[in-house]
């Protein structure tokens, strides 16, 4: 979880919500994909830390199902990102932050427990209050810049 913390780091120093996700093969230990938000540079609604972590560790090991694999994600992954999660068969799931808006692991839905072929073991809470801290000063200094901008006159004629 510390490798997606510093990750989602990477993310909020480009203007992105700080999220980031690793992909580890359990048996090794080994990192197999990593990634963080992209949507806003990248100008695409599927670049989600999750999506882009999986994606690098399905290229790295060669194919699209990820046994022995753990997702590790600073936030709690959204519908997408559960399907996609279900979709590559990921053992285990560990997040963060819980998401009251879009969480799909436990917060506005259960995705996993829904009866699809594949149910990964999930843990939220890991880390929680520095990855949530992470979220909480981005939106915040985000708050103020927009604040100084509008106050920010735009001419001095």
């Amino acid at each position: 979880m510390r490798r997606a913390m510093e990750l989602a780091a990477q993310a909020a120093d480009i203007g992105e919500v700080p999220v980031g996700a690793v992909v580890v093969k359990k048996s090794t230990g080994q990192i197999v994909g990593e990634g963080y938000n992209r949507r806003e540079t990248g100008k695409n609604a599927l670049a989600h830390a999750e999506i882009i972590a999986i994606d690098q560790a399905c290229r790295t090991l060669g194919g699209w199902r990820l046994p022995d694999c753990a997702i590790y994600v600073t936030l709690e992954p959204c519908p997408m990102c559960c399907g996609a999660i279900i979709n590559a068969r990921i053992d285990d799931v560990y997040f963060g932050a819980y998401d009251y808006k879009s969480g799909s692991a436990v917060s506005v839905q259960q995705m996993f427990d829904l009866p699809y072929n594949h149910k990964p073991q999930m843990t939220g809470g890991v880390l929680e209050s520095e990855c949530s801290a992470q979220l909480t000063e981005f939106f915040r200094k985000l708050r103020a810049m927009r604040k100084e901008q509008k106050n920010f006159p735009l001419s001095e004629s």
